[in-house]
């Protein structure tokens, strides 16, 4: 096994028992970078020399006998809408052609006062502002679509060419790539993860959070991450309970809603088959499936883009005006159309928010977690605009990625993706576990205990030529090379 095919919490092992070097980490995950960029297009700058700087001062204090931190020259990727100290921050758009950071985001001095080495700023959709980031190919099949936002981070670490990355998540911009390309994505509870130094999209439907190859990473990370910090004005105090997973594979006692509406409809068979057998194992290990019902599913998709089109075209103001040409014809569309939406309306999309996650909460009284599809299809073709279901209707690729998980972001809960299986093409399928606020514990307990039921991860077949003569990472090389958990 390289270095690079390691996991965060192997690879912090081996590097405090002397077993691997941090540089040899760096230097092999950036020898991945350089193999598979051509690709993929995870990465909109490495920062190799960053990297390996890092990686030697994390060195240096390990031989001096000293602690290096929880992520002891851990190569990350951060989505390019997160600032870095004299690194660009372009959010992938012409309009920040130019730029650079003056300081370090709290979550990027945080992970690097852990020792954390950045190889790279990843790709975004533009300005977050889109579920497909059409820029960077999947990770399992180069013809199909990232997901988005937090396309490259996602992308990045599926293929080895990051430890793991910070992304953002608006209305499931870390869940969705995540999902589409079969690692752990984590969007914590709003507030939870600062968000100084971070662009925004939509200021009260936005958060920050990881993507890892396994729960226990995405763990790993947010204990570097969460905090309060001042400098926020939407941070929420840290709880002192421990959201490190353990070992115990036994659920017994934890209450898992499994939906009865809303998040099984116009879902893909497999993918729901894919999930309902996850859910089964959840059962197996102990829990207690509860039927539960989603409240107030008729108001999401009208709550969700009457908060986040008037917010997002808020931010944009100025540019929108002063350089409307230098946006993607996607994005401007929607700037635009958020100069149209009256006050009343975002208004009436906040008291909307307001009851609906208040019956969130006491559907949550009933169950400890909520598990579900995280997307209601694998990840689509990157020239299809839009799904036709077998009643008949269609919807675009974008608006079907967001509808499962906008309620997390509209409500502030805490969600967490994990792999649950493949489908026939070999593309990966993730299942969503939801909580009640400050409850990571609680979803990491769970997904990590399903989690270790299942055989290791494989990272996407990404690099060189298959047996086959296929395209590297096609739908071929990627059912050779699927776990099916």
């Amino acid at each position: 096994m390289q270095p690079y095919e390691l996991s965060l919490t192997a690879a912090a092992d081996r590097i405090r028992t002397r077993q691997l070097s941090p540089v040899e980490l760096v230097d092999s995950v950036l020898d991945r970078i350089e193999r598979t960029e051509p690709h993929l297009r995870a990465y909109v700058t490495v920062t190799a020399d960053r990297a390996r700087s890092s990686a030697r001062r994390a060195e240096q204090e390990l031989s001096a006998g000293r602690a290096a931190g929880p992520l002891p020259g851990i190569p990350m990727g951060l989505k390019d809408m997160i600032d870095v100290a004299g690194v660009a921050t372009t959010g992938s758009s012409r309009v920040r052609e130019g730029h650079r950071a003056d300081a370090d985001s709290t979550a990027a001095a945080r992970l690097t006062a852990a020792g954390a080495a950045l190889v790279g700023k990843t790709h975004t959709h533009e300005f977050a502002y889109g579920l497909t980031t059409p820029q960077t190919r999947n990770a399992w099949d180069q013809e199909r679509v990232a997901g988005g936002s937090s396309g490259g981070s996602a992308v990045a670490v599926a293929a080895g060419a990051a430890t793991f990355a910070l992304g953002t998540d608006t209305g499931g911009s870390i869940r969705v790539p995540a999902a589409l390309n079969g690692i752990v994505g984590l969007k914590p509870t709003y507030g939870l993860v600062p968000r100084h130094g971070v662009t925004s999209l939509s200021w009260s439907l936005d958060h920050v959070g990881p993507l890892t190859r396994t729960v226990e990473d995405a763990a790993a990370v947010l204990a570097a991450l969460a905090g309060d910090a001042p400098r926020d004005p939407a941070s929420a105090p840290t709880p002192s309970t421990d959201r490190q997973p353990d070992a115990d594979m036994d659920l017994t006692g934890l209450r898992v809603g499994v939906p009865v509406n809303y998040y099984f409809d116009h879902v893909d068979p497999e993918v729901e088959a894919a999930v309902r057998r996850a859910v089964d194992r959840l059962a197996e290990l102990g829990a207690h499936l509860v039927d539960v019902e989603i409240p107030m599913t008729r108001y999401i998709q009208a709550v969700q883009w009457g908060l986040m089109v008037p917010e997002a075209t808020a931010y944009h103001e100025r540019t929108l005006r002063s350089v409307p040409e230098r946006y993607a014809a996607d994005v401007r569309i929607l700037l635009e159309a958020g100069e149209l939406m009256p006050a009343g309306d975002y208004l009436r999309a906040q008291r909307a928010r307001t009851l609906m996650r208040r019956s969130w909460l006491s559907t949550l009284e009933e169950v400890d977690v909520i598990a579900a599809p995280t997307v209601p299809t694998t990840a689509a073709k990157a020239d299809q605009p839009t799904l036709t279901w077998p009643d008949g209707t269609v919807e675009t690729v974008s608006d079907a990625y967001v509808r499962l998980s906008a309620p997390a972001n509209i409500t502030g809960l805490p969600a967490l993706t994990l792999p649950v299986g493949h489908d026939r093409a070999g593309m990966p399928i993730g299942m969503q576990l939801m909580g009640r606020p400050q409850s990571e514990a609680v979803l990491l307990r769970a997904g990590h205990a399903y989690e270790r039921t299942g055989p290791p991860r494989t990272l996407a077949p990404v690099g060189g030529t298959a047996p086959d003569g296929t395209a590297p990472g096609g739908p071929a090389a990627a059912v050779d090379a699927m776990t099916l958990l």
